[in-house]
């Protein structure tokens, strides 16, 4: 058994050594690398072998910060879950010290904040910003959050498509929906780094159905059928899918793909047409999340066809 998880922290290594400085690249390969069960006790294994690795070191903050994460969502005692925020802060922090360079650390203090405590201490440089912690220099931003995060994570590498993500879920957590909304499209007016950022606002939409139609509630096929849907889901594909050269698509996020595939078949775009786009790289079912949010097991190629064609049967055009 030793043998074996010394092998499996040395795959770890070399696997993140040869991404470089490709950060978008080592974001998401770290992300992977600390989703599955017992990963935790690799990655100790790694951190007490190598002390002094910055690698090791970021891994163990993404295994703490995702510790400390579903302790909340247990809702264990608070004197647990301020533990488990401790440890993962120290192990950002110590991270952040062992390679400036790297956004992963600052992805996770941001993760971090989505936890019921003041967000500021998870900024090891708090002391140090002159502008408001919580505040962004944009008027058409009015809401608090934990901007240097953020602009941290930017630094490091331009257009994070995950430290955005977290921004959103962070406001998701403490303001709602609305919120998450908000920023989702302002995020998208403002011509982001990536286009990938485009779809921060089909991911806001996704999460206020499931809040307004989750468990099987009805009114779906109002929602879906917006101008707001329409006009996100077209922006997304235009900006973003349409704008990829067509030999580098299949390295496109699978989940997005499965995103935007859903919303602009439920808005009424042609079935056919989005499948014969994003078929090839989507799954085949692309939408086992939004079928479980539901208490449905059917196939929502189908579900979806059978919304547009109510659409049509009312004699109403899917944008309007």
């Amino acid at each position: 058994m030793e043998d074996l998880t010394l092998g499996r922290y040395l795959a770890a290594r070399d696997l993140l050594a040869r991404t470089g400085s490709n950060w978008a690249l080592r974001t998401t390969r770290s992300r992977l690398l600390a989703v599955g069960a017992g990963e935790g006790g690799v990655v100790k294994t790694w951190v007490d072998a190598e002390p002094g690795s910055p690698d090791a070191w970021m891994m163990w903050a993404r295994v703490l910060t995702r510790a400390a994460l579903a302790a909340f969502g247990r809702q264990e005692s608070e004197t647990l879950l301020a533990r488990a925020a401790g440890l993962a802060r120290q192990a950002c922090w110590r991270a952040a010290d062992l390679n400036p360079t790297c956004p992963v650390p600052w992805v996770c203090m941001l993760q971090l904040t989505q936890l019921p405590f003041a967000s500021h201490h998870f900024d090891p440089w708090v002391r140090q910003r002159r502008m408001p912690w919580d505040r962004v220099s944009d008027p058409t931003m009015p809401h608090r959050g934990p901007w240097p995060l953020l602009a941290e994570v930017n630094w490091r590498d331009p257009g994070s498509r995950e430290g955005h993500h977290r921004m959103r879920e962070y406001f998701a957590r403490h303001g709602g929906g609305a919120a998450a909304m908000n920023y989702a499209c302002w995020m998208a007016a403002g011509r982001p780094d990536n286009p990938e950022l485009l779809m921060l606002p089909l991911y806001a939409l996704m999460d206020q159905y499931k809040a307004k139609h989750g468990d099987g509630q009805g009114g779906a096929l109002r929602f879906w059928r917006s101008a707001q849907v329409v006009h996100y889901a077209c922006k997304a594909r235009d900006g973003w899918f349409m704008a990829v050269p067509p030999a580098e698509r299949p390295w496109l996020p699978l989940l997005d793909l499965n995103h935007l595939a859903h919303a602009l078949v439920a808005c009424g775009e042609d079935a056919r047409a989005v499948f014969e786009a994003m078929g090839p790289y989507a799954t085949a079912q692309p939408w086992q999340e939004i079928n479980a949010s539901l208490g449905r097991t059917y196939d929502w190629t189908t579900e979806f066809l059978r919304i547009r064609a109510a659409v049509l049967r009312q004699g109403i055009r899917p944008s309007e």
